[in-house]
């Protein structure tokens, strides 16, 4: 949460910047750029939803909870970033090109120095957010022994996910976004500014496409990672209550949490109603972990190899 709201702080002070910056310049990569923070802004209050709704407890309507609404509202904000950002930056960029080309545009910007300041200013505001993104994704990282990229994008939180590569596409953006300004002034052709507008726009639309598609692996039903699976089952198989672990099934259905299924040996050849009671006291137990939404476990048979 604190994530979101520093990258929802700076993207909000940031687009009206850029705004500003745009209007009094006209320059199309400024015009980009602005679409790009108003995207994220935007982006920021979907996720914040996400946050909000996903967190809900399970209840009788939604027996394994609402995790999967953050998948939800952020393959939203993914399809905003798409759409607000990128096509507007391509759209934009494109027509400015064409009427560089024609001979139509202006051949200069009357103030290449008030987006200097912007896009810097920008830069600074853009760098606290990502920082606040990296410290979190490299905590978690080290955590499960990942890379922090490996982990960005194995990660089932989807929030942190996003806001970390539009924090990072956003600074990527300000150069790309400088370049073209610095190339105009040097040049004195506005055909740079709207490639730089162009490039903008490439970028988001890349960084918009790979959201999405890691949203709607997790609502389809993503698997949880080998390193997380093993932790799993080696909770399950070092369980006092547990000889053997014959079959697993997980699948996350939220934000770091999982729906178990598994069929287990129980220690000892107790009579049947027992081995019910057993059953279940060892479901609740697993429950009470922040990893595990819901378990349903079921009896192995004799001749099912133990799973190692």
């Amino acid at each position: 949460m604190v994530t979101v709201l520093v990258a929802l702080a700076a993207n909000a002070l940031i687009a009206v910047a850029k705004s500003v910056a745009a209007a009094i310049t006209g320059s199309a990569s400024m015009v980009a750029e602005a679409a790009h923070s108003w995207a994220d802004t935007g982006n920021e209050v979907a996720l914040l939803a996400a946050e909000r709704r996903g967190g809900r407890p399970r209840d009788a309507a939604r027996p394994l909870g609402y995790g999967r609404a953050a998948y939800l509202w952020s393959l939203v904000a993914a399809f905003g970033l798409f759409t607000a950002g990128s096509v507007l930056s391509l759209w934009h960029g494109a027509t400015s090109l064409w009427a560089s080309l024609q001979g139509t545009a202006e051949a200069e910007s009357p103030a290449y120095t008030l987006n200097y300041i912007v896009l810097g200013v920008a830069f600074v505001l853009e760098g606290i957010s990502f920082l606040q993104a990296l410290r979190q994704v490299r905590r978690e990282s080290a955590r499960w022994h990942l890379r922090p990229l490996s982990f960005v994008y194995r990660t089932s939180d989807p929030t942190l996910r996003a806001v970390f590569l539009e924090d990072s596409s956003a600074l990527i953006g300000l150069l790309l976004a400088g370049a073209g300004v610095l190339a105009h002034q040097l040049t004195g052709d506005p055909v740079w500014d709207a490639l730089g507008s162009i490039a903008v726009g490439v970028l988001l639309g890349v960084v918009a496409l790979f959201l999405i598609r890691r949203n709607m692996d997790y609502l389809l039903g993503e698997g949880v990672p080998p390193a997380l699976r093993t932790w799993l089952l080696d909770q399950l198989r070092d369980h006092r209550e547990v000889a053997r672990v014959t079959y697993l099934h997980l699948e996350y259905v939220g934000p770091r949490r999982v729906f178990m299924v598994a069929a287990v040996d129980l220690v000892g050849d107790a009579p049947e109603p027992e081995v019910a009671r057993r059953l279940r006291a060892l479901e609740a137990e697993l429950e009470r972990s922040a990893m595990v939404e819901e378990a349903v476990l079921t009896l192995a048979t004799v001749e099912e190899p133990d799973l190692t």
